[in-house]
């Protein structure tokens, strides 16, 4: 046994199975939109606008929050947002979901921004997000997420 040797962190390394040279990243999470956006949603530097991607983000999110609270949602939180790279006219954009959390009446949802330009293979994540919904009743009132 070496007490120097046993000292030192191995955490860092990687069997051969772990690292792959040919491995593309991947989205997280189930496809829930894709879209291809027109001239309309972009911005002034000729990009796709950040407050429509927030926007499709919300749709792709609330559909999955009203599947699971079984009714109507309310959108309370925004509690991250990263952009990345900006979106490029054209391109498909592709938003997928992952169930963080469901508590008592909110439910946590990730979501994923990749997009593919047209003629390439690669794809690229834009943008990270966790939105936060509410189950709420016909009158607007905080309700329990159904178990």
């Amino acid at each position: 046994m070496d007490p120097i040797k046993d000292a030192v962190d191995h955490s860092h390394e990687h069997s051969p199975e772990d690292v792959r040279e040919d491995c593309e990243p991947t989205p997280e999470g189930e496809l829930a939109l894709r879209l291809i956006p027109t001239r309309s949603e972009t911005n002034v530097h000729g990009d796709i606008s950040g407050g429509w991607v927030v926007a499709q983000m919300d749709h792709a999110a609330e559909s999955v929050a009203s599947r699971l609270a079984q009714g109507r949602i309310a959108n309370v939180a925004l509690e991250s947002v990263v952009f990345m790279s900006p979106i490029r006219i054209g391109a498909a954009v592709c938003f997928y979901t992952r169930l963080l959390d469901i508590g008592t009446s909110s439910i946590r949802i990730a979501i994923e921004v990749w997009t593919q330009n047209p003629n390439e293979v690669e794809r690229r994540k834009v943008v990270d997000a966790v939105f936060v919904y509410v189950a709420i009743d016909e009158t607007g009132r905080i309700r329990r997420v159904p178990r």
